[in-house]
């Protein structure tokens, strides 16, 4: 921006309209852009300086949106061709009935690990969470809260938009930030478990009208497990193979980089060919990319706030703030890991 440092003030005017406006319910997008817009005129910034910072902000997300764009190829994959209703019911199989709970936020865990938004994950694993809380006497709002809290755990280490925007804001792989995440999930499931079987004889029970009975599912069109898994596996082990290199200190391994912007989609063709689907890879990833258009246009709005707050002094008035109000920076550091 040539320079040019809006106000604090602005980027924080800016940023309090756009999270009013979403909570007024527009649309994020432009909330997000009108409170950028705003704010940089309030901070100090002529028009075309505006337009520089909506500019800059919005080109700095654009890895992320390529990235993003990527993922939706296997996230269309694992849902559009049942590969995602194979492994949840193979998992709640598994564990049967005395581990309820545990195998339905297990299963959910799982689904999005793999890519596949929350929401949908949700409405996967929901009609077998019915049918399995009608024999077990489990409550509704002890199989929703197994259902999102599993959905919760599994996104923190799924290659989902969040995971690639903080491994792209943080300039690390991928892979790194899932491997991070990895002991959060396991703490988000087990807490899940505890408090749904707390509460799984609170609450209004599924009915016999509600429940979808194992015969009203039709599994026939879905893919045997061995080739479900396929996907999922393929691109867990291609973003694993660097960080496993450089703990073993296996040098060619450590240097396999490749971005997950190759690895998600090949583990989408591959896992789909292995289900002998090949001939709807034009479906799948429409599908695919549909799922994540949403998601990347509040990144790209998010990326005019950004450019916003980068081309203020927030910052330096934020550490100053620090500074004076005698706080090390190892005690900050301890607050915000504790």
């Amino acid at each position: 921006m040539d320079g040019f440092t809006i106000s604090w003030i602005g980027a924080l005017v800016g940023l309090a309209i756009a999270i009013i406006l979403i909570l007024r319910k527009l649309n994020p997008v432009y909330a997000l852009f009108l409170g950028a817009i705003v704010g940089a005129l309030i901070g100090g910034a002529n028009l075309e300086q505006t337009i520089s910072v909506l500019v800059s902000g919005t080109q700095s997300v654009m890895g992320t949106v390529l990235r993003v764009l990527a993922a939706g190829v296997l996230a269309g994959v694992m849902m559009e061709s049942g590969a995602a209703e194979t492994i949840a019911q193979a998992i709640v199989k598994k564990f049967g009935g005395g581990k309820a709970i545990l195998a339905l936020a297990l299963a959910t865990m799982i689904i999005t690990a793999v890519g596949v938004f929350i929401p949908v994950a949700v409405l996967i694993v929901a009609p077998i969470a019915l049918s399995v809380g009608n024999k077990m006497g489990i409550s509704k709002i002890a199989l929703l809260l197994a259902l999102s809290g599993g959905g919760k755990a599994g996104n923190i280490i799924s290659p989902n938009p969040n995971t690639i925007a903080a491994a792209r804001g943080f300039g690390l792989d991928l892979s790194d930030v899932m491997i991070a995440g990895f002991v959060p999930a396991l703490f988000g499931l087990a807490v899940t478990v505890v408090i749904a079987s707390l509460l799984k004889r609170k609450g209004v029970m599924v009915s016999d009208e509600e429940a979808v009975q194992d015969t009203e599912v039709d599994t026939s069109k879905y893919p045997p497990l061995k080739k479900a898994i396929v996907a999922p596996l393929v691109a867990v082990i291609l973003l694993m193979i660097n960080p496993i290199g450089s703990i073993a200190g296996i040098d060619a391994l450590a240097n396999f980089k490749i971005d997950a912007m190759y690895i998600l989609p090949i583990a989408g063709v591959i896992g789909m060919l292995a289900m002998g689907q090949g001939k709807h890879i034009l479906k799948y990833t429409a599908s695919g990319l549909n799922k994540m258009t949403a998601t990347v246009l509040i990144l790209i709005g998010a990326g005019g706030i950004a450019g916003l707050i980068s081309a203020s002094d927030l910052s330096s008035q934020v550490v100053s703030l620090i500074q004076a109000s005698g706080i090390s920076a190892h005690s900050l550091l301890q607050s915000l890991v504790f």
